[in-house]
């Protein structure tokens, strides 16, 4: 089991939900996160450049069975590329446990 995070532009988030779905991955948790990797953006106030602000972005979370993890990334590397500085990053990590509260349902089949 594998956890992918992927940070992606506010505006990609349709497309990346459309890719995931002709995916077949339907179970994914969205939330709005701020900062900055390569892509700063330095403001000037009154004449003076001030320490680059944190831009808005999505944080997609998805847990999945191992055979779904190429094809998440692949699905997202679709939905967010533009291929250009500030389109995100996608992480990959190892999952320990998963639990299904419900059905107190452990590993793989609570995913």
């Amino acid at each position: 089991m594998k956890l992918i995070t992927a940070i992606i532009r506010e505006v990609q988030l349709n497309k990346v939900h459309e890719e995931l779905l002709k995916a077949n991955i339907e179970r994914i948790t969205v939330g709005r996160v701020s900062g900055h990797g390569q892509q700063k953006r330095e403001e000037i106030y009154r004449g003076m450049i001030m320490a680059p602000s944190l831009i808005p972005k999505i944080k997609i979370e998805i847990a999945v069975n191992d055979d779904y993890v190429q094809r998440t990334v692949d699905a997202i590397i679709s939905g967010a590329g533009t291929n250009s500085v500030g389109d995100g990053k996608i992480f990959v990590t190892n999952l320990e446990e998963c639990i299904r509260i419900r059905t107190e349902e452990r590993g793989e089949k609570a995913i």
